[in-house]
């Protein structure tokens, strides 16, 4: 109360103004996650299509991220706050602001999309979706508690680890018939979606910082786009090498089939901001919950199969808002309980 005082008697904002912007603020990074799911959800398509007439996922990847590198450096001449940032980057790391692994973010991409690639075959989309979820809502809350992002230590609270749970179930309702359906000897494959799961939440909290220390989040996208680029370049040589497959003859001429890399590189500038406004849990949380609702439109629309969307897929998306909301509840820093202060 002193402290508001003072700041009136200042003529500067009391502390409700300050905790009313920053949640104002919160808000419209929650419904701005939200829409960048969305266009992840496209990007899924996409990429996804992409491969199917490829007949080669890790290539496919390899042109998304390599397009989306080849944007953002066709744009570095032309925008002084991205060549501005990498002379920030550079000082930050002078001075151990920056440490050398918070450049390595762009590994969790190249990961998400070799793990999709791997497994998809094996487990089918629906599984691995509830393994990169779960990895992802799990890691967040450590990303999270330990301050990795840029929006530093936010306090594990109870409505935080009940989002996440709830976030985890929504999934598991929206594909609930594919996971029955699944073979019991090959959920050993749910390891590299949940390892690609936990990497998503720290590449979040990574770019975050690059981005906050940069003043530029196109700069941390760079960054983040040559290191996925080049780690896909390498796995996709290595691929060629121990197989019999040969470069496509033919590729596909649709240009919206080389799409994915613009639109990775809006989610990952777009996330590199809103981290340090939402902190990573409630930002994945709110991405998810945008490519679940994404996906339906999609099916909606232009269907990749004839199966329509069932209603189990919209009973999840619905629980996927409710635990944005929840989740939401203990999501400022500081607010809600914190689990180490309610035991007895």
């Amino acid at each position: 109360m002193a402290t508001e005082r003072a700041r009136a008697v200042a003529g500067g904002p009391s502390d409700a103004s300050f905790r009313s912007g920053g949640r104002r603020r919160e808000l419209l990074g929650l419904v701005i996650a939200v829409v960048a799911g969305v266009g992840m959800a496209v990007q899924s398509r996409v990429n996804g299509e992409l491969g199917r007439q490829l007949g080669d996922a890790v290539l496919a990847a390899v042109i998304s991220f390599g397009g989306g590198l080849l944007l953002l450096f066709c744009s570095l001449p032309f925008s002084r706050r991205m060549r501005t940032g990498f002379r920030r980057v550079s000082s930050a790391l002078r001075s151990k602001v920056l440490r050398p692994w918070h450049f390595l973010g762009g590994l969790a991409g190249a990961t998400y999309v070799l793990g999709q690639s791997v497994t998809v075959v094996l487990i089918g989309v629906a599984m691995f979706t509830v393994g990169v979820v779960a990895g992802q809502t799990v890691s967040s809350l450590a990303v999270d508690r330990f301050g990795l992002g840029p929006a530093g230590v936010r306090a594990v609270t109870w409505p935080r680890v009940l989002g996440a749970l709830i976030m985890v179930a929504a999934v598991g309702v929206a594909v609930g018939g594919d996971l029955l359906d699944a073979e019991a000897d090959r959920v050993w494959a749910l390891v590299l979606p949940l390892a690609a799961g936990v990497g998503m939440a720290v590449q979040q909290a990574f770019n975050g910082r690059v981005g906050e220390a940069a003043g530029s989040p196109l700069t941390a996208t760079l960054v983040n786009f040559t290191v996925g680029t080049t780690a896909l370049v390498v796995a996709w040589v290595v691929s060629l090498s121990t197989s019999d497959r040969a470069l496509p003859e033919v590729f596909p001429a649709e240009p919206v089939l080389y799409a994915g890399g613009l639109l990775g590189v809006v989610f990952i500038a777009v996330a590199s901001v809103l981290v340090s406004w939402t902190g990573v849990l409630l930002f994945g949380l709110a991405s998810v919950a945008g490519q679940l609702i994404g996906s339906v439109v999609l099916d909606l629309v232009v269907p990749a199969t004839g199966g329509g969307v069932s209603p189990a897929t919209l009973v999840g998306c619905g629980v996927a808002l409710v635990a944005v909301v929840v989740a939401t509840v203990g999501g400022r820093r500081g607010g809600g309980r914190p689990l180490e202060e309610s035991a007895p």
